[in-house]
């Protein structure tokens, strides 16, 4: 799983933390009947735009570290017009967006809200549900703008999930108040219970809820990891898209992730022999400083098994899948924690980096899948015209803003070339026709499906276009170093 990012990851992310109202347009009024009630947002000219709508009850008091509850409908109409808190997570003082998921501003643990880009008059519309990035730790479903996917016939749905200790934390207490009940996987927990929200309530937006595709970025993405290898999320989501989201993890268990628990909220203050209550009393600005090895794991109980395990036992849900990587992954390493020795910050280090903890996963990915419903397999090492020639690879997370034809309040359009337009045209439609109809048809040049005998992806960089056999010795030798640690057998 991907914990942490590093200095271009930071200076991308502020170039999306922007609230989306920020560049609307004049607006007027939309209100939309669901489940809980009326929810009025707001229509511009390319979206109607519904924002902080709560999909499960706030996480707090007794249902803090507890599976999702549903939201209590409210009778009078909820104003879906301004932005939401985003979940406790660390945040600069000063204000800016914080460097690896680019929030900033409130945060509460009232913050299981989702924000709807619906186009005008839609029906039965495809639906994209992102999942945010951010190493577990930080980011928010409101950073990002889906107004151009509205423009181009897509629903999209951005969701809040719980972070850090908050989302990811085990502890016997919390075990023995679970009962027969999953327990420790919270965030993704809250990512069923939004495809859940989705599935109930899309059509009234003009979204069809048999068409709906996950998709995200480094956590995100290792989070559509964890929800194909998950039985509980079957029949929410039809399709996949993985960004930058690894594929092998090693596995770890309840009991570890309990042992680790323990020793973290003895450091929060916690008392000795805690029980529940005692854990759930703990003020959550003690909580989101604590390091721990966040993300989802196979409790035994919500998810038994890895995405790796899922996929080679033929246990992870057959849906179309695009998975990918760029190829300066290594940035994620710099400035965070994932450089463990000296040799990684070599270059030679540093393109086996990206090969070990990127690449590699994902091309086996997309093997194991491809005897399925079909996977496609993308490398991204397009760098923006306004980078070079100082920036030569393309940085973790440098692919969000042309897949979804958003440069962010901080990138000047001055300084966004005709080039980069047309590479964000090009990958985004990419997205948009898989969700439509789940194969990506886009550009004048076919994406083969992948298959590890012809061993093919598209590449989306100067220029664009089909590969074969790419890096194949070295992704061959990651594969022959790491697929025996994985504990694949039955």
């Amino acid at each position: 799983m991907i914990r942490m990012a590093g200095a271009r990851l930071a200076a991308l992310a502020l170039t999306l933390a922007a609230p989306a109202q920020a560049q609307a347009p004049a607006v007027s009024p939309v209100t939309v009947k669901t489940a809980s009630g009326l929810v009025t947002g707001q229509a511009n000219d390319r979206a109607n735009v519904f924002r902080a709508i709560p999909y499960a009850a706030p996480p707090v008091g007794p249902l803090r570290w507890a599976p999702p509850k549903p939201p209590k409908p409210w009778a009078s109409t909820l104003d879906a017009s301004k932005n939401g808190p985003s979940c406790p997570q660390p945040m600069n003082a000063d204000g800016t967006p914080n460097a690896f998921g680019g929030a900033n501003g409130p945060v509460s643990e009232d913050c299981l809200q989702l924000y709807v880009f619906a186009p005008k008059a839609a029906k039965k519309a495809p639906v994209m549900v992102w999942i945010h990035g951010g190493g577990h730790r930080v980011g928010a479903g409101w950073v990002y703008d889906g107004s151009n996917f509205a423009r181009d016939g897509v629903v999209v749905v951005s969701i809040n999930y719980r972070l850090g200790a908050l989302g990811y934390l085990a502890h016997p207490a919390l075990t023995r108040a679970a009962g027969a009940a999953p327990t420790g996987n919270f965030g993704l927990m809250d990512q069923i219970a939004a495809l859940k929200w989705v599935k109930a309530n899309i059509e009234a937006f003009g979204g069809d809820p048999g068409n709906v595709t996950v998709f995200g970025e480094s956590a995100g993405g290792g989070s559509v990891l964890a929800l194909l290898a998950t039985p509980g999320a079957r029949g929410l989501y039809q399709k996949a898209i993985v960004e930058s989201g690894g594929g092998w993890g090693p596995p770890k268990t309840l009991a570890q992730m309990e042992a680790d628990g323990v020793a973290a909220l003895t450091k929060a203050g916690a008392p000795a022999n805690p029980s529940a209550d005692q854990l759930r009393a703990l003020p959550f600005d003690t909580l989101v400083p604590l390091a721990g090895d966040y993300g989802p794991f196979q409790d035994g109980r919500l998810m038994t098994k890895t995405p790796a395990q899922a996929l080679a036992l033929g246990y992870a849900a057959d849906v179309p899948l695009i998975i990918g990587w760029n190829s300066g992954e290594d940035s994620v390493a710099f400035g965070g924690l994932l450089a463990s020795t000296d040799a990684d910050r070599t270059p030679a280090g540093r393109e086996a980096f990206t090969d070990r903890v990127f690449g590699a996963p994902a091309r086996w990915v997309a093997g194991q899948a491809a005897g399925g419903k079909r996977a496609w397999l993308y490398h991204f090492s397009y760098v923006g015209s306004r980078f070079r020639p100082r920036v030569t690879t393309a940085a973790h997370a440098a692919e969000i803003q042309y897949v979804w034809e958003y440069w962010g309040r901080r990138t000047p359009m001055s300084v966004v070339s005709d080039e980069d337009r047309a590479m964000a045209k090009l990958m985004h439609g990419c997205w948009v026709s898989f969700a439509r109809t789940g194969t990506p048809a886009c550009g004048a040049t076919a994406w083969p499906r992948y298959d590890p005998k012809s061993d093919q992806l598209m590449e989306f960089g100067s220029p664009s276009g089909v590969r074969t056999n790419f890096r194949k010795p070295q992704l061959d030798a990651q594969e022959a170093a790491t697929v025996p640690t994985l504990k694949l057998a039955k």
